[in-house]
């Protein structure tokens, strides 16, 4: 296999990706189409169960956070059981919850079940990226990381329509799609994915980690790594908690806002392939520090005086950010993870990208609430703070680093 852009082309490394992962593909797909639950439960709790807009934030926020502490149990139960375990166990969860958010009789038993669907629901994550990782050669990764995240993307994106549809119907329904597409996918993992024997390319048998995520946060410069992550989503969520007050304030209705959103997802389908195929071969941290360079200075560019063309250009380069690095910082655990603890460092990648997901918009709107127009700029800041954590985080990892891992991953 060489490195050569043909070999790593779109269509190539769809045509000659394994059959587990082209299963895989379409499962995430499939599961992504009826991704309902975080986008209608507010309006399910208050116009359905008659809960108050306070209770129904809450809720959502007590889902966020099992999100969280799920992607980080979902990680380790990757390393235990075996990445096809992982998704069956969440995709089995996540059905059996979503079903009783529906029927459970009272508020702490609503947030409860949200939690568990929460946390559950995002086993898969950790386990899907990891076994991506395995049974593709590297050179593929990024373009194969590329592929899931349009999968991810088209199936979300198709997911509210479809819900919308569903809810004119019954709320009933909706819960009930959402149940059969997790077990849909759950079948996928049955029937297509390998278990862990099969799963494992490597020919002399590695021993199973006993280690936790103590033995990655040993791994100092991975430590830089995830905070990256943290700060990409933290200033990255701000085009869905700022920039709406931003434009509303300037005196733009909020159809000026939908339309900055739909060019953002429009240039994301469309083009990060494209881009893709053109970055993958560059070293993972020039890839990533570009990102930070284009994402923290594409929200910085809100900052300035111009009116629509200001929102329109600081959309287009913070989207660029997004389709030039994102494929990238999502493969990289894969690349820097020792074999017995790829799990936990990809689970552990994916909880910092959610906790920034979390907070970051939190902290947003207390900015722009008390210095307005300035987030944007410190929104600049941090993208240079990101950009100086993958330049030290990223770096090419030295023999005798990646052995003490290793040992920590034994211990």
């Amino acid at each position: 296999m060489t490195d050569s852009a043909e070999s790593t082309g779109i269509w190539q490394t769809i045509r000659e990706a394994p059959a587990p992962v082209k299963a895989l593909l379409v499962g995430v797909f499939v599961n992504k189409l009826g991704w309902f639950l975080q986008v209608f439960l507010v309006l399910f709790l208050t116009t359905s169960r008659g809960f108050t807009p306070v209770q129904a934030g809450t809720a959502l926020g007590v889902y966020g956070g099992g999100s969280v502490i799920g992607l980080i149990i979902g990680g380790s139960l990757t390393d235990r059981i075996g990445p096809r375990a992982a998704v069956m166990i969440s995709m089995f969860g996540m059905a059996g919850f979503v079903l009783a958010i529906a029927y459970v009789p009272s508020y702490l038993a609503v947030v409860v079940v949200v939690a568990l669907a929460g946390a559950v629901g995002q086993f898969y994550r950790p386990a899907s990226a990891a076994l991506l990782t395995e049974l593709t050669p590297q050179n593929r990764q990024v373009m194969t990381f590329a592929i899931y995240r349009l999968a991810m993307n088209l199936g979300t994106t198709a997911a509210p329509l479809i819900g919308a549809a569903l809810v004119a119907v019954s709320w009933n329904l909706l819960f009930i799609g959402e149940a059969i597409a997790a077990l849909a996918y759950a079948a996928v993992a049955i029937v297509a994915l390998p278990g862990r024997k099969k799963a494992v390319q490597t020919e002399a048998a590695e021993p199973q980690s006993s280690g936790s995520y103590l033995a990655v946060l040993k791994d100092h410069k991975y430590v830089l790594f995830l905070l990256c992550m943290f700060i990409n989503a933290a200033i990255y969520m701000q085009y869905l908690a700022v920039l709406p007050l931003h434009m509303t304030a300037d005196g733009f209705s909020t159809w000026w806002y939908s339309a900055m959103v739909a060019l953002n997802g429009f240039i994301v389908i469309t083009c990060e392939l494209l881009v893709t195929k053109v970055v993958q071969h560059k070293p993972a941290r020039t890839v990533a520090m570009l990102g930070f360079v284009l994402l923290g200075g594409g929200l910085a560019f809100y900052a300035l005086p111009g009116g629509l063309a200001i929102f329109v250009i600081g959309t287009l380069l913070w989207t660029l950010a997004e389709i030039v690095g994102g494929p990238t910082m999502f493969a990289y655990p894969g690349m820097a993870a020792p074999k017995p603890l790829l799990g936990r460092y990809v689970g552990g990648a994916h909880a910092m990208f959610g906790l920034g997901s979390a907070l970051g918009p939190f902290l947003g709107v207390w900015v722009w609430n008390s210095a307005g127009a300035q987030v944007w700029l410190w929104c600049g800041v941090l993208g240079a703070v990101g950009l100086v954590l993958a330049y030290f985080g990223m770096a090419p990892a030295r023999v005798e680093e990646t052995a003490e891992v290793v040992e920590g991953a034994k211990a």
